[in-house]
């Protein structure tokens, strides 16, 4: 997959998490597959890497203390800078309400965890190829 490969080695993910396992795990999972990953570890940390960084797509927990992810999200998509970047939430898989929230603000994608590494490299490449795609 000529094309997959393409998009990998020019796509930066930012990935939030306040857990450092989580960030470590997915970070790793990102990185085998040459995506450049920028983390932070709330989302107060992210916000401020935001204004410096414009990542391709945005992976952010949902449980997060100050500013948790729904937070985040909303100041994402009222930044005319941001809104456009792909938002997909992540959060442990009992965590119901988050997913049913999730899905009414719009967010691109969702997913457990813990987490299928196959399952979120395909959320990834399937998302950075359709916005990919409408960009032009």
């Amino acid at each position: 997959m000529t094309r997959g490969k393409t998009i990998r080695k020019s796509q930066t993910v930012m990935l939030i998490d306040d857990e450092t396992l989580w960030l470590d795990l997915i970070q790793q999972v990102l990185a085998d597959e040459a995506y450049k990953v920028v983390t932070a570890s709330s989302g107060e940390a992210a916000l401020k890497k935001l204004h410096s960084i414009h990542p391709d797509l945005i992976l952010s927990d949902v449980r997060m203390p100050v500013l948790n992810g729904f937070d985040l999200y909303e100041k994402v998509r009222s930044d005319p800078k941001l809104k456009s970047i792909p938002y997909v939430f992540m959060s442990s898989i009992d965590d119901f309400d988050a997913m049913r929230t999730a899905r009414e603000l719009g967010a691109d994608d969702y997913f457990e965890k813990p987490f299928d590494a196959e399952g979120v490299k395909d959320i990834v490449l399937n998302l950075l190829i359709r916005f990919k795609n409408r960009k032009k």
